[in-house]
């Protein structure tokens, strides 16, 4: 029987070509995204079900897994990937977009793994797997909202495998470093209000060390996080945490052997701060 995978935000990035790659691996694909009515690939491919899903609203969660069980009969792994990042000065962030960052990164991943556990619990079998960062176990500068939800995803899966365990669910965690999406688009938000003079020569500074940085030919590629993903999901092991892309080896590498001020002090000294 074909196993069948649940993502969200399979609209673009690492959700799009993570459908597109268990897909073509045989798998039945059930591709949410907020608007399905202008996807136009998926609905061509066999086996791939595409169907609305805003991790903001519990009504298209029930809808999506409620339609994902009747055309497929069961889910067997729910990729938790819809999220986006929240950059710029702490002093700067309206109330609201914390809490729609929280809502979409922390509480839209709570809500679509708490409503699939009675499905999992009465097979008893699945697997959850969360999309961390590398920004999941260290920090870069003007991202502390993006960050703590991240750290947020990593403790909730790390504490949550252990009841998972009773009823035979998996929890997986994917790292991606730096990965050629519209994270600098449309999958960032940037906030900063440029009348608190303090802080603009160093948000500057780093703005622009960030965009030197983010050079797509160099990124890892979302096709390459999807191959981590499908590793996590088929190989048939208890490991919780998957790193994706050399940069992400390389930083989570460094920072598991380095003190917090030899690794701050090599971080300043790269982004040039």
């Amino acid at each position: 029987m074909k196993k069948t995978i649940l993502v969200t935000g399979a609209s673009s990035g690492i959700g799009r070509a993570t459908a597109k790659l268990f897909q073509s691996k045989g798998w039945n694909v059930i591709a949410t995204m907020r608007t399905p009515e202008k996807e136009t690939e998926f609905t061509e491919l066999a086996n791939v079900l595409v169907t609305k899903l805003d991790v903001l609203d519990l009504d298209t969660i029930d809808s999506a897994l409620a339609q994902g069980i009747d055309k497929f009969g069961k889910i067997d792994v729910v990729l938790n990937n819809a999220g986006y990042g929240l950059m710029g000065t702490f002093e700067s962030a309206k109330r609201e977009s914390i809490i729609r960052q929280f809502g979409v990164n922390v509480q839209g991943l709570f809500d679509v793994t708490q409503k699939t556990l009675p499905h999992f619990r009465q097979n008893k079998e699945g697997m959850f797997i969360n999309i961390s960062s590398v920004g999941g176990r260290m920090t870069f500068p003007l991202m502390p909202l993006y960050h703590s939800t991240k750290w947020a995803v990593e403790g909730f899966s790390e504490s949550l495998r252990w009841e998972m365990a009773q009823i035979g669910v998996k929890v997986k965690v994917i790292e991606p470093g730096g990965v050629a999406t519209d994270f600098g688009g449309r999958s960032l938000d940037l906030q900063h209000n440029q009348e608190f003079a303090e802080y603009n020569e160093f948000v500057n500074a780093f703005m622009k060390a960030m965009a030197q940085s983010m050079n797509p030919e160099t990124m890892t590629k979302p096709e390459q996080i999807a191959e981590v993903i499908f590793e996590a999901a088929t190989d048939n092991s208890d490991k919780l945490r998957y790193r994706a892309g050399a940069d992400c080896e390389q930083l989570l590498g460094a920072r598991d052997k380095m003190s917090d001020e030899e690794f701050f002090a090599m971080q300043k000294q790269i982004l040039g701060l």
